[in-house]
């Protein structure tokens, strides 16, 4: 992680083209942030155990790279559930427990908030419609990216316009998971069988939560890829929870990864 005080938000290139058509987006990592300790560098994290101001600047400086008013970068309460909201302006009071944002309007930013699960951010050029959605196991389990589709459909996107895009993620190489994990998945669908494999550990099974979000994108009919940025082993960029918890460290950092309507 380097020095700088400007953040150095990776670019997906399938949102990257979509400048020229006034869409800008970042998946944020920890440089150009000033928390320390376990929070060093862009910990955007609200819900973290951070000093507040620490993370209000940090915020203030995504939202400088965004172009927006930092009250104007938004990130919800996220439950892992598979709730969308549609946002027009900037949250009054506390922010909603969904787990994506969806907006028409210029100048308002949406994001997501993740250390392991998937950020996923979403583009229909034409129509002028965006969206974030935070896709960890159950979010992804339960509908949150297809129902994230269906509510940029409902404002008038065209599915086959819409590009989406999973950041940095947790990868199969470092996600074991115990065999009721995947007794979930394959009770939905015997196919999820699939996006496991035996781990060194008896009974547990490595999980890719990244090809599986890919799959469950394109089946819901956008264009979709992923950066395959594991957020566990590049310490250096990313927050990992998961790696925390095998350090019994007492909290972590969040990263944000947001998309906007450029006004003007």
């Amino acid at each position: 992680m380097t020095t700088t005080t400007i953040p150095e938000p990776i670019v997906s290139p399938l949102l990257e083209g979509l400048s020229t058509s006034g869409i800008r987006h970042g998946y944020f990592t920890r440089t150009g942030g000033i928390s320390e300790g376990i929070y060093k560098g862009l910990n955007t994290g609200t819900g973290s155990s951070d000093n507040p101001d620490s993370v209000r600047e940090n915020r203030a400086r995504v939202a400088r790279w965004m172009g927006v008013q930092p009250e104007a970068l938004l990130t919800a309460y996220q439950v892992h559930s598979p709730d969308v909201l549609v946002v027009r302006e900037p949250f009054s009071g506390e922010r909603p427990k969904v787990d994506a944002l969806v907006t028409d309007r210029p100048g308002i930013a949406v994001g997501a908030s993740s250390a392991d699960c998937g950020p996923v951010l979403f583009a229909e050029p034409h129509a002028g419609i965006v969206g974030a959605a935070h896709a960890g196991w159950k979010g992804a389990l339960t509908g949150v990216l297809e129902n994230t589709i269906d509510t940029m459909v409902s404002l008038g996107a065209r599915r086959e316009a819409i590009r989406a895009s999973l950041g940095p993620s947790i990868s199969k190489a470092n996600y074991e998971v115990g065999p009721e994990f995947v007794e979930r998945f394959l009770a939905q669908d015997s196919d999820n069988e699939a996006y496991f494999s035996a781990s060194a550990k008896a009974g547990h099974f490595m999980f890719d939560l990244n090809s599986y979000t890919v799959d469950r994108l394109t089946k819901a009919g956008v264009q979709a890829d992923a950066l395959y940025l594991c957020t566990y082993s590049d310490e250096a960029l990313f927050y990992s929870y998961r790696r925390s918890t095998h350090r019994q460290e007492p909290d972590y950092g969040r990263h944000v990864s947001a998309i906007v309507l450029e006004e003007g």
